[in-house]
């Protein structure tokens, strides 16, 4: 059944994504700023954490999930640290997520060779 609710939840969020992109005139980069965004929106406001709670990695792995890690970071840095927290918190709990995104684009980039759309 966890299976099923992750399934469910990540389909639904990658169906919004491509309605968003058959519907309007929405470039994928202003989508991805909007799902990371309403992720740090609803995590901010403890919504988010209820869809976290039932679609598991479905809700975690997509973009709004990165949001979602970013609003939790700032939040328990504010709560040790004070008000500086909510400069460093974000990127302290998302650390280990974007330095695998850097490391494996380089990596990807050394293996293969990019060309330029023409």
């Amino acid at each position: 059944m966890e299976y099923l609710k992750a399934f469910l939840c990540g389909g639904i969020l990658c169906l919004i994504g491509q309605i968003l992109i058959d519907k309007t005139k929405l470039t994928p980069a202003r989508i991805l700023v909007c799902y990371v965004v309403s992720g740090v929106i609803l995590g901010g406001l403890g919504i988010y954490k209820y869809v976290v709670e039932f679609g598991g990695v479905g809700a975690t792995v997509p973009l709004t999930g990165f949001g979602y890690l970013l609003a939790k970071g700032v939040q328990k840095a504010v709560a040790e640290h004070g008000i500086l927290g909510a400069l460093t918190g974000g990127v302290t709990a998302a650390a280990g997520g974007i330095t695998a995104a850097i490391f494996f684009g380089y990596l990807v980039a050394l293996l293969c060779k990019p060309k330029p759309k023409s």
